[in-house]
């Protein structure tokens, strides 16, 4: 992917946005994406004769602790006819791709997805895996105070200690879970990056748990994100998520923000029940199609 590709799926990316309210590629894809180079990447960009922009985008990523494949689609909104094969004949590039680095287990994520989407994951051997829910509220909370005393993540003296509480509270997680250094530090090169919203809260001379926060200011209206949040398996059962959920808002609240988002698991009932008691509603669904790709030798 040379800088002009990415510039021009940069642009296809912007529209499929506009189009679908709703930005295509996860955080992990994105930033493979722009900052390129990272070994188990694949880019794919479809043209079509007589148009000078490119009319769809796949991309695969190889996780970067667990080696599944993540695969994504995106056909600009002016291609998505009834008639169109753009998306197909993406996934099945990119599902070979798989296949010669080796294969393994594949999660294709599609935003809001239809019944379309499932023809098109079955045609090419995937089934439905994962369902997450992006859930919303208005802010500011009313009623009920953030009283937890919390710090602001510092850059360059938290990153082991946090990661030690992340990757044991998300040990059973294919994103979250098995970040290292390098991971984190991407994430810290990022525009939207603000350790100031990024939250921790220490008990015992320990981090306990923690409340990362982003704030989406490309979108009209901006929206803030509780982007992250994990206790420490030692310090679970005393009621800090809850507490550390309403500290983010809290944050973003007062960072001027009037509408706040996550994302969750919808099978993870307990964590749902609680954001649902803190006036989340379920916005939309973002969907996983999961399958194993056999290896597949060089043509």
């Amino acid at each position: 992917m040379g800088e002009e590709d990415v510039a021009a799926i940069s642009t296809l990316l912007h529209l499929a946005a506009v189009a679908d309210d709703h930005r295509p590629l996860g955080e992990h894809q994105w930033l493979d994406l722009v900052q390129g180079g990272r070994r188990g990447f694949a880019g794919f960009v479809a043209w079509e004769p007589g148009h000078s922009h490119p009319v769809g985008y796949a991309q695969v990523s190889r996780g970067e602790s667990n080696g599944t494949w993540a695969v994504e689609v995106v056909v600009d909104p002016h291609h998505r006819d009834a008639t169109s094969t753009v998306g197909s004949d993406l996934l099945r590039a990119a599902l070979d791709e798989v296949g010669r680095a080796g294969g393994g287990h594949v999660h294709l994520w599609v935003a809001k997805p239809t019944p379309h989407h499932d023809e098109m994951a079955a045609a090419n051997g995937l089934s439905k895996g994962r369902d997450l829910y992006q859930m919303r509220r208005p802010l500011p909370v009313a009623g009920e105070a953030a009283d937890l005393a919390t710090r602001p993540f510092r850059p360059g003296q938290d990153e082991e200690a946090w990661l030690e509480v992340n990757n044991r509270a998300f040990a059973w997680h294919p994103e979250q879970g098995g970040w290292d250094l390098t991971t984190i530090q991407r994430r810290e090169r990022e525009p939207w990056f603000d350790p100031d919203g990024f939250l921790l809260h220490e008990e015992e001379g320990r981090l306990a748990g923690f409340c990362w926060t982003k704030v989406h200011s490309d979108l009209s209206p901006p929206i803030g994100e509780i982007y992250v949040i994990a206790v420490d398996p030692d310090f679970q059962g005393r009621g800090l998520g809850r507490r550390l959920v309403l500290a983010g808002l809290d944050w973003l609240a007062r960072a001027g923000l009037d509408l706040a988002m996550l994302y969750v698991d919808a099978s993870n009932e307990p964590a749902v029940a609680l954001y649902r008691n803190l006036g989340f509603t379920v916005d939309h669904t973002d969907r996983a199609y999961v399958g194993d790709i056999p290896p597949r030798r060089p043509r």
